[in-house]
């Protein structure tokens, strides 16, 4: 799933699993460092039929969500900024090892180990070169600051691609995210370092 940060826009993807089955869970944003919180889709609220009504009229209920007026006193209240200190530098975690793998492309069975927190990747000049004529000279960049991973297109010609969208932002990517630059697919591999 794609998530936002509430105060500067940033999307990342997260995956839906690390919610351990928890309703919500409480994000902090890799670039503002804003404390945000995102709702499990699997704890959505389903809307009970009342009787009464006709199929249509509930199926019309079930996809359109009505705002609440401003002055609706069951609105929420934002949550209140917290100071968590300073974002992160970019920095490689301990005892993990963080390599990317071409999957697919002409350089299919490359595997890159980063040496160090910011790699970007493209057809000339880049850490990790890839031989792809659809790919810019400075596609994308990887940073890595610590447990966060984000992705970012470097304005590039063609765009980089997570689960078949571009992405238009950096977009956080855990163990085993597969994204897409020219004809070429590669996937993000942490592994525990030993």
């Amino acid at each position: 799933m794609i998530i936002e940060c509430s105060s500067c826009h940033a999307r990342y993807q997260y995956d839906e699993e690390r919610f351990e089955r928890k309703p919500s869970k409480k994000i902090k944003c890799a670039r503002c460092a804003t404390i945000f919180e995102i709702q499990n889709p699997a704890f959505a609220p389903r809307p009970e039929p009342s009787f009464g009504d006709s199929t249509a009229a509930r199926l019309d209920k079930t996809h359109t969500q009505t705002p609440l007026p401003p002055d609706d006193t069951t609105a929420q209240a934002p949550l209140p900024k917290e100071d968590t200190g300073p974002v992160p530098a970019a920095q490689l975690p301990a005892g993990r090892r963080l390599s990317i793998a071409i999957i697919a492309g002409a350089d299919a069975g490359t595997v890159y180990r980063f040496e160090k927190p910011r790699i970007t990747i493209g057809r000339s000049g880049a850490d990790l070169i890839i031989n792809d004529s659809e790919a810019s000279r400075q596609h994308a960049a990887i940073e890595v600051r610590d447990q966060i991973v984000t992705l970012e297109d470097l304005k590039s010609t063609n765009g980089t691609l997570v689960d078949g969208t571009r992405i238009t932002e950096p977009v956080e990517i855990q163990d085993k995210s597969e994204f897409q630059i020219g004809g070429t697919t590669l996937m993000l591999i942490v592994t525990e370092d030993s």
